[in-house]
C-alpha cells in the first residue's frame, strides 16, 4: 500500500513539473510573439485543432508504451483508413456513419495484426510494426491508386470542420477521447493489468493476468484511435491521401515521452500525455508566429524527446 502511495506521489510531482514547463511555454511565447497574439482566442482554438490529430493518436500510442511495447505503423494507418473513409464518403452513396465505421475497422485490424505478431509470434513490436508500416502504406497507394481521393460529401466535411458555436467539434473529440482512456486507465481492471503487464510481465502472467491478450488489446487500441484519427484528417482535407500522415508515429510518440511515460513501460498519465500533446502543437504555433523556419521545429522536437528520456532513465536509476 505503502508503495502505491509512493508511486502516485512521484506521478503527482512529475505531473504538476509538465504542467509548469508547459505554462512556462506558453508564457514565454506570449511574450515575444507580435501583439502577444499568441494567446488570441483565434489562435488558441487553432492550437486546439492543431492537437487534436495527434492528441488522440498519442492516447492510442499510450496504451501501448505503458505495456512495454511500440507501434510505428499509426502513421500509415490514418493514410489507409483515410483513403478508405474518403472513398465511401461520395455524395449520395452511403450515410456518413459507414465511412467512419469502415475506417474504425481497418485500423482495429492493423492493431490487431500488430497485436498477433507481437504477443503470438513473439516478434520486437519494433520490427512487427516497421514491416506493417511498410506494407499498410502500400496497401493504401494500391487501393487509392496512388492519387488523393477526392469528392467527399458535405456531411462527411462537416465531421471535422464544424463548430459548436465558436469551439471546433475536433478539440470535443479530443476531451472525450482523453477523459475515456484516463477513466479506462485509471479506473479499471483492464487499465491496472495494462500497467501491470508494462511492470513487469513475469510477475503479471504469474498474478493471473492473460499478458498475450493484452499485448493484442493495446494495439487494438491504438490502431482503433489511428483509424479515427485518419477519417478527421480526411474530413479536414476534404480529401483521402495515401500519404497522409506520414511521420505521425514520432509526433505521437514524442508527445507521450513528453508527458512522462517512460518507455521501459509500466508508468505513465492520460493528463501527461495531453499535455505533451499541447506542448508540441504550442511549439509549431509559436515558432510559425515568430517566422522560424518549420525544419527548426524538427530540432526542437527530437532535442526535447531526448531529454524527456534522459530525465526519465535519471528517475530510474535514482530509484
Amino acid at each position: 500500500m505503502n508503495a502505491v502511495i509512493r508511486r502516485a506521489k512521484a506521478w503527482s510531482v512529475r505531473d504538476a513539473g509538465i504542467l509548469l514547463v508547459f505554462l512556462a511555454l506558453v508564457l514565454v511565447l506570449w511574450l515575444v510573439s507580435p501583439e502577444h497574439h499568441f494567446l488570441s482566442v483565434n489562435n488558441v482554438l487553432l492550437i486546439l485543432v492543431q492537437t487534436t490529430i495527434n492528441g488522440i493518436l498519442a492516447m492510442g500510442m499510450m496504451f501501448v508504451i505503458i505495456s512495454g511495447e511500440i507501434d510505428l505503423s499509426v502513421g500509415s494507418t490514418i493514410g489507409l483508413a483515410g483513403v478508405v473513409a474518403a472513398m465511401l464518403a461520395h455524395p449520395g452513396e452511403y450515410p456518413v456513419i459507414v465511412p467512419i465505421v469502415a475506417a474504425l475497422v481497418v485500423g482495429a485490424l492493423v492493431g490487431l495484426l500488430n497485436g498477433i505478431g507481437v504477443a503470438y509470434g513473439a516478434i520486437p513490436s519494433f520490427i512487427v510494426t516497421l514491416g506493417t508500416m511498410t506494407a499498410v502504406r502500400g496497401l493504401a497507394l494500391i487501393v487509392s491508386g496512388g492519387a488523393p481521393i477526392f469528392n467527399v460529401s458535405e456531411t462527411f466535411e462537416a465531421f471535422a470542420s464544424a463548430r459548436i458555436g465558436r469551439f471546433p467539434v475536433m478539440a470535443v473529440y479530443l476531451l472525450v477521447i482523453f477523459l475515456a482512456c484516463a477513466f479506462v486507465l485509471r479506473r479499471t481492471v483492464y487499465g491496472r493489468r495494462v500497467y501491470a503487464v508494462g511492470g513487469n510481465p513475469v510477475a503479471a502472467e504469474v498474478s493471473g493476468v492473460n499478458v498475450r491478450r493484452s499485448k493484442v488489446s493495446v494495439f487494438v487500441i491504438a490502431g482503433l484511435l489511428a483509424g479515427f484519427c485518419g477519417v478527421l484528417l480526411a474530413s479536414r482535407t476534404i480529401s483521402g491521401a495515401p500519404t497522409a500522415g506520414e511521420s505521425y508515429e514520432l509526433d505521437a510518440i514524442a508527445a507521450v515521452v513528453i508527458g512522462g511515460v517512460s518507455m521501459s513501460g509500466g508508468r505513465g498519465r492520460a493528463s501527461g500525455v495531453l499535455i505533451g500533446a499541447l506542448m508540441i502543437a504550442v511549439i509549431a504555433n509559436g515558432l510559425d508566429i515568430l517566422g522560424i523556419d518549420a525544419n527548426f521545429q524538427r530540432v526542437v522536437k527530437g532535442a526535447i524527446i531526448v531529454l524527456a528520456v534522459l530525465l526519465d532513465v535519471k528517475a530510474r536509476q535514482r530509484k
